[in-house]
């Protein structure tokens, strides 16, 4: 579950959109290459030429990269567009007009991020062992999970310590405890 609005982030299409509207992009051209040097991983660049003579010599207005993982066959496109939305924003286009108010990422990016957004409370559900859910705590924490989200994995820690024979502090998912192991 996002912790964000997808509708708050302009699409690269919509970005293109207002771009190639607007007059100081009337001769500009926009110029992907693919930096990738293996299978697994797709490195795009993309570069924004303002004129012809710009591109000519080599001097994009600006540049904006990308990377995506290679695992289905839309990884390419998907690299490609997210080079291109950055670089739109690193020019400062980010929605229907320059500074806009629109975040700097793209919706496509942010897309991305809600998809491998990790599920900490479906994680924590399935474990059986207080060591693996403090572990999975201390992801959650690292990983800016919401406060509601880390009260979720610490009650199934401490459910969990209850039901062993030495529960208390010790067996709860965050704190410390003092002393080593009971015997």
């Amino acid at each position: 579950m996002a912790r964000f609005d997808l509708s708050k982030y302009a699409t690269v299409e919509e970005r293109l959109r207002a771009f190639w509207s607007a007059p100081e992009s009337a001769d500009a051209r926009i110029v992907t290459v693919n930096h990738s040097i293996d299978d697994k991983t797709l490195v795009f660049e993309t570069r924004i030429y303002v004129s012809a003579g710009d591109q000519a010599n080599n001097l994009p207005k600006v540049t904006g990269w990308a990377s995506e993982a290679n695992t289905d066959q839309f990884s390419l496109e998907r690299a490609e567009t997210s080079s291109i939305g950055r670089c739109l924003a690193n020019w400062l286009w980010t929605g229907a007009k320059p500074l806009d108010g629109t975040p700097r990422p793209s919706r496509q990016e942010m897309q991305k991020v809600a998809t491998n957004e990790r599920d900490f409370v479906a994680e924590a559900s399935k474990l059986t062992d207080v060591e693996g859910l403090r572990f999975l705590y201390a992801q959650a924490k690292a990983a800016n999970a919401s406060q509601e989200v880390l009260e979720k994995v610490k009650a199934r820690g401490e459910a969990l310590g209850s039901d062993r024979k030495d529960s208390g502090t010790r067996a709860g998912v965050s704190g410390s405890s003092k002393g080593g192991p009971k015997k």
